[in-house]
């Protein structure tokens, strides 16, 4: 995934803020996305980088609306089942910061682009559903980006996105399952763990 195009999703990302569980997907996502988008315009400190700022934004607005156990269960794939309880612990807690790390210094780059949502219609049963919206960059090419959303009992939550068709959780499989093969579930926890330690260090 082109590292503009994953700038992008990430950007998407903090379109989500304080859902409500009786809410249209759609409707969530289009309505939410104003509350941290105007705290991004407003915010001087944000806008010249300030990283740590921004995770608290995520950490407040943004991260009780994903489903990491979800997300971190389809990027490990296979080796999904051969690891413990407790392995299965580290990985969503080790991909949870990685996402979080990443995306946050990504909102630190916000540069006025807007967020434009397709309309959709969900049935009432209805347990997944795609959001799909496209970015809109000055400048530059509007990317298409589709979250894939689960119906939980805490409400809607999603669990990947999509670039112009390519899944994040899948991007992250392949190499995640390179790791598992040569090293091991405890290799793809210490390779994650090692990523975590050196984003932070930045």
């Amino acid at each position: 995934m082109k590292i503009r195009k994953f700038v992008a999703v990430l950007f998407a990302l903090g379109a989500f803020s304080a859902f409500a569980a009786d809410m249209a997907p759609d409707e969530l996502v289009k309505n939410t996305a104003n509350e941290v988008l105007s705290i991004l315009k407003k915010d001087k400190e944000i806008q010249a980088g300030d990283t740590q700022k921004v995770m608290a934004l995520v950490e407040a607005k943004v991260l009780p609306h994903f489903d990491f156990t979800h997300m971190t269960r389809l990027a490990v794939g296979r080796g999904w089942s051969k690891a413990s309880d407790a392995q299965k612990e580290q990985l969503i807690t080790e991909f949870r910061t990685l996402l979080v790390r990443t995306y946050s210094t990504a909102l630190t780059q916000y540069k006025n682009q807007t967020i434009e949502y397709k309309p959709s219609q969900v049935a009432a049963d209805e347990k997944e559903v795609t959001v799909k919206s496209v970015i809109n960059q000055p400048g530059g090419q509007p990317i298409s980006i589709d979250y894939r959303m689960a119906k939980t009992g805490d409400g809607w939550k999603a669990f990947d996105i999509a670039v112009e068709g390519v899944s994040l959780v899948t991007n992250y499989r392949g190499s995640f399952n390179s790791i598992v093969e040569q090293s091991g579930i405890d290799g793809l926890i210490k390779s994650l763990a090692e990523k975590n330690k050196s984003n932070a260090a930045k």
